[in-house]
């Protein structure tokens, strides 16, 4: 693949395309993307990044396509990148999560899948690049989903300032809680298809777990969000949380995306 010299200065003007064609040329290896990345690294550093995992079925795609609305709506500009299993056969994102989202229209609004080529962790190799293609794009909020993951796939850790584990009930999730992983590192948890029978029940063992677990004074709580993503509920509280937890970091003077900045 042969790009055109000049995509960093047209991504910093908000061009989508230009963005679009750099993240390909990043997941094909060009050499030439290298170039363009390292022009727009200073410009890199300002975007708040937010990792989204969870087991298959929970309905993360679902959930994130509601929560950009909710962004939207606070007149916040939205990334995501979706990391999908690879197909065999062509070598790219084998779901495309891109096209389950009704967001593609929206200028304000910039998503793309990758595939992850069998990268261990639930992400890709062109995860982080990509992420800060999207900061130097313009977009305030990137969300980072992770391909369906296990306890120990704590990747999205190293590349989110905030990290939301998804769950449903009547998937084990009660017995996972006991397991130790992603379930320490999470910042908030999500409670999704909560019309289920047992959702309570979930809420309260997180909640539980959540009250064992030793935290310095001043430090974040982690927060427990019971949604019905599919009709849009509860999931205006969890914008709400993702907002405060980002405001709990800037009074910390923490630097938002760390990894990027």
């Amino acid at each position: 693949m042969v790009i055109r010299t000049g995509l960093a200065e047209r991504i910093l003007k908000g061009d989508h395309l230009a963005a679009a064609r750099l993240i390909t040329a990043i997941e094909d290896e060009v050499p030439a993307a290298l170039e363009e990345l390292k022009c727009l690294y200073p410009h890199t550093g300002k975007a708040y990044v937010v990792g989204i995992t969870g087991a298959p079925g929970v309905g993360k795609s679902t959930l994130i396509d509601r929560l950009i609305g909710g962004l939207r709506e606070r007149g916040m500009t939205v990334g995501v990148v979706a990391v999908d299993p690879t197909s065999p056969f062509s070598g790219g994102a084998i779901l495309g999560d891109r096209i389950r989202m009704d967001h593609n229209r929206d200028r304000g609004v910039f998503i793309r899948s990758l595939a992850s080529r069998g990268q261990s962790g639930g992400l890709s190799r062109a995860t982080l690049s990509a992420i800060q293609v999207m900061d130097a794009l313009g977009q305030e909020i990137i969300l980072v989903e992770t391909v369906a993951s296990g306890q120990a796939e704590v990747a999205v850790t190293t590349v989110a300032d905030t990290t939301i584990v998804v769950l449903v009930p009547g998937l084990g999730d009660e017995i996972q809680l006991m397991k130790a992983g992603i379930l320490e590192a999470a910042h908030i948890f999500v409670v999704n298809k909560a019309a289920r029978d047992g959702a309570d029940t979930l809420r309260r063992g997180l909640e539980a777990m959540l009250g064992l677990r030793a935290r310095p004074g001043g430090s974040w709580a982690p927060a427990v969000v019971l949604t019905e993503a599919i009709s849009d509920d509860g999931v205006a509280e969890l914008a709400e949380v993702v907002l405060r937890r980002r405001e709990f970091l800037e009074k910390r003077r923490q630097p938002l995306n760390p990894v990027a900045g």
